[in-house]
């Protein structure tokens, strides 16, 4: 039996399917527990469709170092509309011909909240709010500088303390901050207090395996699995090919009838003659020649064409009637 006689295979483009699930489902869930986020300046303010997108983030950190010419817009969005953005710079020093525009929007429209050039410093900042949970950036620069120029700019996603707060909560203001931006080593509290060591932070290093952390550890392992898990699927469907493919060559030979129980070269003679048990004793060169074509088809896949009343006639029976007709 070939393979078209088998039927289809294994549904094995199920298993891909699942598996790219899977991975989509772990990579989704990865980027949803990520703690702060780092964006290079130079990178967000590539000229390509993904500038134009509004990005969700709980914390960023915004580093810039002496980029020239650029214009660029970059706008950041709460996850929910009950928080709102916390801005604080832990280095700035910028170019007198430099700006950096903050917006309390989602456009660079209309009047800025801010317009920060070589005259500001991170000391006489301090923390800055927003109103809504929409915060743009608007980084015009020059084509000079030097190294020393650029900025970083940590960005909070914060809840004001009349809502509910479920997740970590800032000891000077109170604020409500994500639980996956504590203890990464970034102060999104203004005060530290989400990094303080003598508290929720003094065991942090127990949370890791192998030098990595959890979250880390535990992807590392299921892509290390769904590997194997796809070169195991791989290897068993190279060998299942090849097994129906030997089978198949293995099936094309004689393969006996149901209705043809022995061939005619069995009750033929070379010469024409009729072994014992025949009816007749000899048969002409031509009836002889017409025998030997007959019996290479029975030998083969052909088979006659069932009776008037649909039965088979036996081989006896066909080799009697043929040789009768002649």
């Amino acid at each position: 039996m070939t393979m078209s006689q088998r039927g289809p295979g294994p549904p094995f483009h199920n298993v891909f399917i699942s598996i790219a699930i899977l991975i989509l489902v772990i990579c989704t869930t990865f980027s949803a527990s990520e703690k702060s986020k780092y964006y290079s300046m130079q990178s967000l303010c590539k000229n390509h469709f993904l500038q134009q997108l509004y990005r969700k983030i709980d914390g960023a950190v915004l580093w810039s170092q002496n980029e020239r010419n650029l214009d660029c817009v970059i706008t950041f969005q709460t996850h929910s509309i009950l928080q709102r953005f916390m801005l604080r710079f832990d280095f700035l020093q910028l170019d007198c011909n430099d700006h950096l525009y903050i917006y309390d929007g989602a456009h660079a429209v209309g009047t800025y909240k801010f317009d920060l050039s070589c005259r500001n410093t991170k000391q006489t900042l301090g923390a800055m709010f927003t109103r809504t949970n929409y915060v743009t950036l608007k980084y015009v620069t020059d084509g000079w500088g030097t190294d020393s120029n650029g900025f970083k700019l940590v960005i909070t996603a914060v809840k004001d303390p009349k809502h509910a707060c479920t997740e970590f909560r800032c000891n000077l203001r109170e604020f409500c901050i994500a639980n996956d931006l504590v203890c990464d080593g970034i102060n999104h509290c203004a005060d530290g207090s989400d990094e303080s060591s003598n508290t929720i932070c003094q065991n942090n290093e127990t949370g890791t395996i192998l030098g990595l952390e959890m979250t880390w550890f535990v992807v590392t392992v299921i892509s290390t699995l769904l590997i194997l898990l796809v070169c195991i699927v791989a290897v068993s469907i190279c060998l299942c090919r090849k097994g129906w493919s030997s089978s198949a060559r293995s099936g094309n030979g004689n393969v006996p009838q149901p209705n043809a129980p022995y061939p005619l070269q069995q009750m033929y003679g070379s010469n024409g003659a009729m072994k014992q048990g025949g009816s007749m004793t000899t048969l002409t060169s031509s009836g002889a020649a017409a025998t030997a074509a007959t019996a290479a088809a029975v030998q083969g896949n052909w088979r006659h064409p069932a009776g008037p009343l649909g039965f088979r006639l036996s081989t006896p029976a066909r080799a009697r009637l043929y040789c009768q007709a002649k």
